[in-house]
């Protein structure tokens, strides 16, 4: 394990450009373990606790605003604990400010607990040097309390952090313009059905159908968790017909259908798709569950209209085939380098079991089976529980069986095929051009990374 990985990310994270965040499975990542064993015993690694009288402070870095809950949690917890008291950092998760966290960890900031959102920053992190083995301590069964998902964040087979939410991604829809088009709330469908729909809710000149940037490419990493990322020959998979469908269903929205906005103009206008779907401009959005905490603000996105939820759409024409993203989030690590790891770790335990209930009202509910998961429930749908369609909501959240990937894909990876596929939904390159482009950098890569 060596720092340079961080290094040459973070150089990769600067050069890149209007890059999509892209998400995938444990295809790809030979680091991930699918086994579910229980945290070592030994507590030989843990600093030191503070003696008596003395404060021990500690910062937490994360991507949620600190008002949509961070900040209610550090201050239940600083209220409790007046030996160990937590600030809360804000982080904007993308890539420049993932590149502030990289940078602080690298530069030796108070980072003493952060949150990964995605598999690849996370091994990133720790190939780096800065996510402490929790095995190290042994009071805590992560596998236990978390369930068999768990095991999906697994590095090498151990936790070098604890999942802490279940991740639900989801179609959000205007269900009052659904009962008005008779058009009932998926359960099952693919995107060839989500393109009808979006044609039969379009109104004019607006749009159909609008999808947050962050699960844009999710499409992608379903279809190649199941089919692989590489051939049985050890090439690139990135022409597989899956990905070819995906690029053509959504060019043909853009500008054949005209339900969606091109991604270009997305990109460049810093389109405020949440800020459309909850002002009733845009019928449908697909998004995560991180959707609720301004879907709960009516101050700053008042709607007069009941919000429902469908999964994500497939692909692939069987059910049976499919995998969506999901399972288990948020995977909070103690900086290795902290010399608070083990008052970290008495925050992050209490935090995973119910201190964090604050953030549910965002959408973000407990993992761990000891947290009061109905009253997270009541908390995830706010003041005015009647503008949601709970059937649909439990559903999307609690109750879909289809299998589950973790984002894990190589952000080299993730940059390469955004790049190019932007080219192609731009109209500068054709698919066939894009299909291969794609191919071709990523067989460079995996030369690059073969071992």
């Amino acid at each position: 394990m060596k720092k340079k990985s961080l290094v040459l990310g973070m150089a990769s994270l600067v050069l890149a450009s209007g890059v999509i965040a892209g998400c995938g499975s444990n295809n790809g990542n030979k680091n991930v373990e699918a086994s579910s064993s229980s945290s070592p015993s030994s507590s030989s690694g843990a600093s030191a606790p503070a003696k008596s009288g003395e404060v021990v402070k500690l910062k937490m870095w994360g991507g949620v605003p600190p008002e949509s809950g961070p900040q209610a949690v550090v201050d239940n917890w600083n209220k409790e604990h007046p030996e160990i008291q937590v600030e809360y950092v804000r982080y904007v998760n993308d890539d420049e400010g993932n590149l502030k966290l990289d940078t602080a960890l690298m530069t030796g900031q108070d980072v003493d607990i952060y949150v990964n959102y995605t598999m690849s920053q996370a091994q990133k992190r720790v190939e780096s040097g800065f996510s402490m083995d929790l095995g190290t301590f042994g009071d805590y069964n992560i596998d236990e309390k978390m369930g068999a998902d768990a095991a999906n964040w697994k590095i090498d087979g151990k936790y070098y952090g604890m999942p802490t939410t279940m991740s639900s991604y989801f179609v959000a829809l205007n269900k009052d313009a659904l009962d008005a088009a008779g058009l009932p709330v998926p359960k099952e469908w693919t995107w060839d059905e989500l393109r009808e729909y979006a044609n039969k809710l379009k109104k004019g000149d607006g749009y159909g159908f609008i999808q947050n940037t962050e699960p844009y490419s999710d499409p992608l990493d379903s279809a190649l968790s199941k089919n692989g990322y590489t051939k049985a020959d050890g090439t690139s998979n990135l022409d597989d017909p899956l990905v070819s469908k995906w690029l053509e269903t959504l060019n043909a929205m853009m500008y054949e259908d005209k339900t969606t906005p091109p991604l270009g103009e997305q990109l460049t206008s810093k389109m405020p798709v949440e800020q459309m779907f909850l002002s009733g401009e845009v019928p449908m959005l697909n998004i995560g569950a991180w959707l609720l905490r301004s879907a709960n603000n009516f101050t700053d996105y008042p709607r007069d209209f009941k919000i429902a939820f469908a999964p994500v759409p497939r692909l692939m024409e069987n059910e049976a085939d499919y995998v969506t993203r999901g399972g288990l989030g948020d995977f909070i690590s103690i900086n290795a380098k902290s010399k608070n790891t083990a008052a970290a770790w008495e925050f992050l335990k209490w935090y995973a079991d119910g201190g964090m209930a604050p953030m549910a009202e965002g959408g973000r509910v407990p993992a761990s089976k000891d947290a009061d998961r109905d009253a997270a429930l009541k908390s995830m749908l706010g003041s005015k529980p009647e503008t949601y369609d709970e059937a649909s909501l439990m559903y999307v959240t609690f109750e879909d069986a289809t299998p589950k990937f973790v984002r894990s894909v190589p952000q080299e990876v993730v940059d390469l095929r955004a790049q190019e596929y932007e080219k192609y939904f731009l109209g500068s390159q054709s698919l066939e051009d894009t299909l291969k482009a794609m191919v071709s950098r990523h067989n460079d890569y995996l030369k690059q990374n073969a071992k």
